[in-house]
This record gives structure tokens, sequence and C-alpha cells, in this order.
């Protein structure tokens, strides 16, 4: 069956055995490389990269010095991941409901949560469709709140031109783990508008520390470097470093096949099922098409009728408001009725126009 996700790897790794006899496999030269072509293709400086998505959403809320108690408004609509991490740092999670056309965050309903606790809006990008961007951060400025975009499944896709995480927000946050572009095996990275932020991160993700002050004229530990943050063994490796780098030439190539894959799938579609919908095709984004989400009434029959045509068909994400560990709310129309609906295709670089033009 062809699956839904697939781990990319280049091939041609040649300098991992030398990186793995170097005795140098912490972050390094090959850590700021890949840091580097990270900010080229996003098109913002700063960026810092982390050993996991987990990690780097834990530095992220640190950085921003979000507390216990605070208020975070996101949507249930999305990755556990992306979510957890509120409850590890005690803060309080408030569900926004969806645009049950899109998937991603409803303007209206996030002016309406909005409370005296509100300290930041999560801003999730569903299965890598660029959300309301301008309407969502001009809501919560107007509030004073922080925005953060949340680029879990949206490396690559583009709002208005512009690589979303690069479109105005706080903070974005991204993910490297196996079934993302790129892949590190695992990783994240984090993004900031304000400079002091993004200094004030590079210390968290390494225990607090400043590392150029760390070590004295004779390399010992300095007893008057003081530690003033709390931090976390958030680097990430050299090896990971170079397995995500070595990626970075081949995005657009990879970006292309699945907005092309995408394409087909619209097309193909339309022919055989008019009554379904598919998603990404508002005139201001650019979705990286990780996967290509479709509206159908007939979800239960269209996943049956999608795998036993050889394609993994899923609806990929539940609605994290089922879980216990964030509270009872009330519960919102738009996720239900998207939820319903949603389905997803194969989209990846490692399909071909045959197989689907086959179904």
């Amino acid at each position: 069956m062809i699956p839904i996700f697939k781990p990319y790897v280049p091939d041609q790794l040649h300098e991992l055995s030398t990186i793995l006899q170097s005795g140098a496999l912490a972050y390094g030269s090959w850590g700021k490389a890949f840091e580097k072509e990270l900010g080229k293709f996003i098109g913002a400086e700063n960026i810092l990269t982390s050993n996991s998505f987990n990690t780097a959403m834990l530095v992220l809320l640190s950085t921003l010095g979000l507390k216990t108690g605070d208020e975070v408004l996101a949507s249930p609509m999305s990755c556990l991941a992306s979510n957890q991490p509120f409850i590890t740092k005690g803060l309080k999670v408030k569900w926004i409901d969806i645009d049950p056309n899109t998937g991603t965050m409803d303007p209206d309903s996030l002016l309406q949560s909005i409370s005296k606790d509100s300290r930041a809006v999560f801003h999730n990008h569903h299965c890598g469709i660029p959300g309301y961007i301008d309407e969502i951060n001009s809501i919560a400025r107007s509030q004073g709140l922080l925005i953060i975009d949340d680029c879990i499944e949206a490396f690559g896709s583009e709002y208005k031109g512009r690589m979303v995480g690069n479109t105005g927000a706080d903070a974005a946050i991204y993910s490297f783990q196996t079934v993302r572009l790129p892949n590190t095996i695992d990783g994240g990275a984090l993004l900031f508008k304000n400079p002091e932020f993004t200094e004030k991160a590079r210390k968290i993700r390494d225990y607090g520390i400043e590392r150029s002050r760390f070590r004295d004229q004779n390399n010992e530990i300095n007893v008057n470097c003081d530690i003033t943050l709390e931090g976390y063994g958030a680097l990430m490796s050299e090896i990971n470093s170079y397995i995500g780098l070595q990626q970075m030439k081949d995005l657009p190539a990879l970006l292309f096949q699945q907005r092309k894959n995408a394409e087909i799938w619209r097309t193909t579609l339309k022919t055989i099922f008019p009554d379904i919908i598919p998603l990404g095709y508002r005139n201001d984004i650019n979705p990286n098409f990780w996967i290509f989400s479709i509206l159908t009434d007939r979800k239960s029959e269209m996943l049956s009728y999608f795998r036993e045509k050889g394609f993994y068909a899923s609806g990929i994400h539940v609605s994290n408001d089922i879980y216990t560990i964030f509270g009872k709310q009330a519960s919102l129309k738009g996720v239900k009725a998207f939820s319903e609906r949603h389905l997803a295709l194969p989209s990846g670089w490692w399909i071909n126009e045959n197989q689907m033009q086959n179904v």
C-alpha cells in the first residue's frame, strides 16, 4: 500500500562516517551550517535548531516567559505534539474553533474567546495549509497577545509569497521529525522576530549557559559565569544536522513534486468524485501538500475505497479536546464538522502520476 508518510533520505551521505569518527558529535559546524541554510530558505535570520520538536516547544515557552496559569489560545485540530507541552509547563489551554472548510483557526472564534488570562495565540497551520494569518495576527496584536506560528507540518508552505513562520508572528516553531521535509530523524527549529528572544533562546536550549564565558583561559569551567535562566539539553547533534543539511538542496524539487501531485489529485478526483472538495486552494496560499486534504460527506466509505485501491488514506489527527489532560471544555461546532469530513491522501514525493490516475 502506498504510505501517507515516508521519510526522505538523500542518496549520498558521504561525510557521515567521517563525522562519526571525528570525536565532534555535539552541535558544532554542521549545526551552524544547517541553521544558516534554513534561514536562507525561510528568508529570516537567526534560526535555532533543536534535537526534537518537543524540546523546541519547551525552549519556546520558556523564552517567551509563559508561566503556570497563563492561558494559551490554540486549535484542538492539530498534532498532540503541538499541545502537550503546554500542560508540561503548567499552562491553561483554551480551545479555539476552526473554520470547518479549511481546518484552520477561525478568527471570529478567537476574538470571542480572549480573556483577561490570555497571553498567547498558538496558530496551527493544519496539515501544511496556512491559516488566516493576517486576521489572526491583527486580532492578537489588538489584544496585546503573543503570536506563535505552529509550523509543525508547514515547513515550505507559503502565505502571500512569504514562507509560513516568517509572516509577522512573534515566534514560529518547526518540526524535522522523520515524516517532515526536511527530516533530521528527529529535530525542530525556532524563529523569533525579536533578536533579544533569539539570544535568550540560544542560552535556554543549552542549559542556560552563555558559552562565550563558560570556560576560562585554561578551558576550565568559569566559576564567574553565572546561570540565570532555566534551560534544556536541546542542541541538535552534528549527525542530525548533517542529515538535515544534505536535504536542503533537494527541497525545491521535492516540494515541486508534492504540489504537482496535489494538482493531479485535484484534477483526477474532480472527474470521478465531483462531490469531493480539495483543500489548500485559496488565492493567498501555497501549501507544501505534505498530504492532500479533502472534505467528503462519505468519509468512511472513501477511506475504505482509497485503501482498497492501494492508497493509505487517513484522517491524520483527532481533535485534542477529547483528552482528559486538557480539561473539560465546550464542544466546538467547526471542529466537529471538519473531523467528520476531513480525509487525507498520500501526496508526497514518493508517488507518481500513473499511480494517482489509476485510482
